[in-house]
Parts: C-alpha cells; structure tokens; sequence
C-alpha cells in the first residue's frame, strides 16, 4: 500500500488551508495511524513503549473529523519524512542486543545486559518459544501447576505439546487439567508471568560449547593414531569408566565402517575421498589385517573402480604405519563430513544392538 494513494484521488489544486499547519504532532500521528488502520495495514503499535501506546489512544479518542485536504496534507507531509529517512536504529541497549541477536555472542550480550541493566525487551514470550525445551522443562516443573497451565496455554501449539510430553507423566495431567481453569486470567497476569519466565531465562549463564563432552571426546579420538587413542581410553577407563564407555560409543573409526556406513553410500564416500588417499588407506588397512573394511567399500562401488583400485593397491605395496593411518583418518573424516551435512546416516550403536 501507498502512502500517496490518496493524493490521486484528490485534485492537487485542492487546498488543505492552514488547519494542517495547526495540527501538533501527536495529532498528526494520529491521523496516519487512523488512515492505516482503514487501509487495512497492520500497525504494530504494540511495539511502542506503554507510554506512547497510552498518548495515542487518548489523541485518537479526543478527535472527531478531519477534512479530506487535510487528511493529504498530513499524509504528504508524512511520506516525505519517510522518503528522507536513510536509516533507523533500535531504542537504547535492549533494542540494539534485540537487533543483533544471533550475530554476536551470548557471552557479549549477556555482560551488555548487566552492564546496562537490562533483561530483555518486547513479547517475552517469543524468547520462551526461541528457547530449547530441555532448559524449559526444570524451570516449569519448579512452578506452580498453574502457572504452567499459563505458560503452555501462551505457547505455540505444537511447541507446547512437545513440552508437554517432555514432563513426567502425573505432572503432565495435573498442568492439562489446570488449563480448564485459566478462562479468568488477565492479560496483565500473563504478562507478569512471560517476564518472570523470561528472567528466569536469562539468568542461565549461556555455555561455550554446542557440543556434550562426550561428543567432543569423541571428535578428537575420531581424527587421533590408533596408539593414542587406545592409550586414551585407557587412562579413561582407570578414571571414569562410565565415560570412557559413552565416548567408545561415540567414537567412528575405520573398522566401524563396515556397520554403520551404508552399502548404498559407499559410492558418495569415495567421490570425497582423493584416489591416491584411498589407495593408501586401504592398502594399510589390508597391512593392517582389516580385510573386511576393505572389501565392504570394494565391493560397494563400480567393478571397474575396484578392480583398478586392486591393482593400485599391488603396485603401491607396502606402506608406513603413519602415512597408512593419516590416509585412513581422512576416508573416516570423509564420511564424518557427508554425515555432518546430511550426505549419509550412519548406524548408531543402539541401532547395531538392536539389529542383534
């Protein structure tokens, strides 16, 4: 929609006189906010401090009418203003770490907040439903059972019902039924009840790493020697056994391969693999007595691949442990990459045990 639309619909010799010189500027907003909502534009008024969601409701309150060379005047008046504005930037801090959420750090944003005394801004409710359901799930069980009938009320539908089957089961009735009782409560209340959760939010210190530990035990082991690798799970294992158990099971090396890996995605690996890498790797690997990882990817690819391979692989002969097991880390970092991205699912070891 166009602000200028009106203007074509009255002639430009037509004079608004001096009443739009008259007019304050709360009046004139008025005026624009009251022509939008009859073109039917959404005006997020919501989005003004309280304040001034107050001023214009009483402005628009105390007015009557507004001749139609007045309504052009003000509109133009309010156009031009817009067709000189370059830029606008958010009010204060909260705005500004509003405006730049997920383009820098939350370690940033979070010292920025207490260091200027703010804890958020606008719908506290769109940051409840941006927050991962793990971190929701103590906060609500700490609550009342009605304020969590509140909380799950406000929330998206589908949000809500993946919270819900997140909780334990007697407390997942008992907060269901408090629903039925939530017909009496005020706006005001919910809003009391956002900001209190939103809080609550941000006061959880926000962590380094994406990752669990194990995950990233696991990624390092990934790319590590054999030697090492043994070497570090064993000092694990004299350490905390049940660790050192999760990252065996998160750990994918060359001889998983054969058990996680697909038979239909041993052709996208090998595109992801350098010929001479793959050669090596799977010369060291038959050196290494890992026949079957060999023959699994030799057999899942084209025959003509493999049979050239094969003969590589004869004239190649022998090759050192370190060059061997580099090459052997890059077909295995190979799949960790197509896995990262999508390219391929590979078997989890529930899935192995599962299968047995």
């Amino acid at each position: 929609m166009s602000l200028r639309s009106p203007l074509a619909q009255v002639s430009q010799g037509q004079s608004a006189g001096h009443t739009a010189a008259r007019l304050t500027r709360r009046q004139k907003a008025a005026i624009i906010v009251r022509f939008l909502l009859n073109e039917g534009a959404d005006v997020p008024l919501s989005d003004l401090p309280d304040a001034l969601q107050a001023t214009l409701t009483t402005q628009m309150g105390a007015m009557r009418y507004v001749d139609r060379a007045t309504l052009v005047t003000v509109v133009s008046e309010f156009a031009t203003e817009l067709e000189g504005m370059g830029l606008t930037f958010p009010h204060g801090v909260a705005g500004a770490i509003t405006a730049l959420d997920g383009r820098i750090s939350p370690q940033t944003a979070a010292r920025l907040r207490k260091e200027a005394g703010v804890r958020q801004i606008g719908d506290p409710w769109e940051q409840v439903q941006r927050t991962d359901i793990d971190t929701l799930v103590p906060i609500i069980l700490a609550e009342s059972t009605e304020v969590a009938a509140v909380v799950l009320s406000k929330l998206d539908v589908t949000f809500a019902a993946k919270l819900l089957s997140k909780l334990p089961g007697d407390e997942a009735r008992r907060i269901t039924f408090a629903i039925s009782r939530t017909g009496r409560v005020t706006p005001d209340a919910v809003d009391r009840i956002g900001f209190a959760l939103a809080a609550q939010l941000d006061d959880c210190p926000p962590v380094a790493f994406d990752d669990e530990p194990v995950q990233r035990v696991g990624a390092i082991l990934n790319s590590s020697s054999s030697a090492l690798r043994d070497d570090v799970l064993s000092g694990l294992e004299e350490n905390d056994g049940d660790f050192a158990n999760q990252v065996r099971r998160a750990i994918f090396t060359f001889q998983h391969i054969p058990d996680r890996l697909g038979r239909t995605d041993v052709p996208q690996v090998i595109r992801e693999i350098e010929q001479s890498a793959l050669i090596t790797g799977l010369a060291a690997a038959k050196s290494a007595g890992l026949d079957n990882v060999v023959d699994f990817l030799l057999e899942n690819m084209s025959r003509r691949m493999a049979d050239a391979i094969r003969e590589e692989m004869e004239d190649r002969g022998a090759v050192k442990q370190g060059p061997g097991e580099e090459a052997m880390t890059e077909i295995v970092n190979a799949i960790r990459r197509l896995e990262a991205s999508g390219g391929v699912t590979l078997a989890t070891p529930e899935d192995q045990e599962e299968a047995a």
